[in-house]
């Protein structure tokens, strides 16, 4: 065979196998951005800093489904890593007048995705189920919120919280990302007449750094957030249906607002709940949704449901002359 063939058949050979020999492994990492606010706070993920009375709790459980939420390449070449994403979620909380501890406990119900090569890297999907493949649990959250400024049914409340997230699960299985993580937000919340609002902006401390990874994380984050909704009284109960948007996005302090470094998503939210100022309430929650802008996790779609139990002592009055 001439020379210049052989050369040729070298090139393609180089050209072909060269790219699969240098791939690197993508380490996997916590997917999820559906971060749930602490048990009886209103909001799917932002804070209604309403809490009242004296000594009192609340309990919450929580379960949603993600739709493709990290999809890495384009057309053709797309591979969905985590194409499905369920979950269920218990939450425990202790109040006091204007101040919460709570714990948040999740659990992967189902975890699928897609191997493949894209960018340099090898992607191996999950396959988490309950059934043959389950992983305890997720990352463990503990944290603390404290309302600074305003009444628990003022027109203008502000407060602030803090969440320390604590490793668990397999960074393979794209449920943790194997290392403590923190949150320190400031908060917003307030009722005027029918209408009522929440949001937030903070620091997500985020040691994990995947650049260049295609889809991997981009170090600490800024987070935000806004939860709107009308207050819609329900027969002569003390009951109440809350309807409005929330959204929520996060940005790495990387590449801030850049293209593949921000992500955006919204859920439309439902609730109904108790409006009595005292004793054992409730509250059910459902949201629908997707993403805004589809980085960093965020799902093409989401549907969560929540059901909470929460209440207080009240507080002494005082006494008549």
């Amino acid at each position: 065979m001439p020379s210049s063939k052989l050369a040729a058949l070298a090139f393609v050979a180089v050209v072909t196998i060269a790219p699969r020999a240098v791939a690197q492994q993508a380490e996997g990492y916590l997917v999820e951005r559906f971060y749930p606010s602490a048990p009886g706070a209103g909001w799917f993920v932002m804070d209604a800093l309403d809490t009242r009375g004296t000594f009192g709790g609340a309990v919450s459980l929580t379960t949603g489904y993600a739709y493709n939420p990290l999809r890495v390449g384009t057309g053709a070449s797309e591979i969905r890593v985590v194409s499905d994403d369920a979950f269920a979620g218990v939450g425990m909380a202790a109040t006091y007048d204007r101040f919460r501890f709570y714990i948040n406990i999740v659990k992967p119900l189902v975890i699928d995705g897609q191997s493949g090569t894209f960018g340099g890297y090898t992607y191996t999907g999950p396959a988490v189920d309950l059934g043959t493949h389950p992983d305890t649990l997720s990352d463990t959250g503990f944290g603390f919120d404290a309302r600074i400024y305003g009444d628990p049914r003022g027109p203008l409340r502000l407060g602030a919280g803090a969440q320390v997230f604590v490793p668990n699960g397999q960074p393979s299985d794209y449920d943790t990302d194997g290392r403590v993580r923190g949150m320190l937000r400031f908060l917003v919340a307030g009722d005027v007449r029918w209408f009522t609002y929440a949001g937030h902006v903070g620091v997500h401390i985020r040691p994990r750094d995947d650049s260049p990874t295609p889809g991997g994380v981009l170090g600490s984050e800024l987070l935000f957030g806004a939860a709107v909704g009308a207050r819609i009284p329900v027969g002569h109960e003390p009951l109440a249906v809350i309807v409005g948007p929330e959204l929520w996005g996060e940005s790495a302090f990387e590449a801030f607002f850049q293209s593949g470094a921000t992500g955006l998503e919204a859920l439309m939210t439902a609730r109904l709940e108790s409006t009595r100022a005292e004793g054992p309430q409730f509250r059910v929650k459902l949201g629908m949704g997707g993403g805004l802008v589809p980085e960093l996790g965020t799902p093409e779609w989401r549907m969560v449901i929540g059901v909470e139990m929460f209440g207080s002592m009240p507080k002494n009055k005082p006494r008549s002359p």
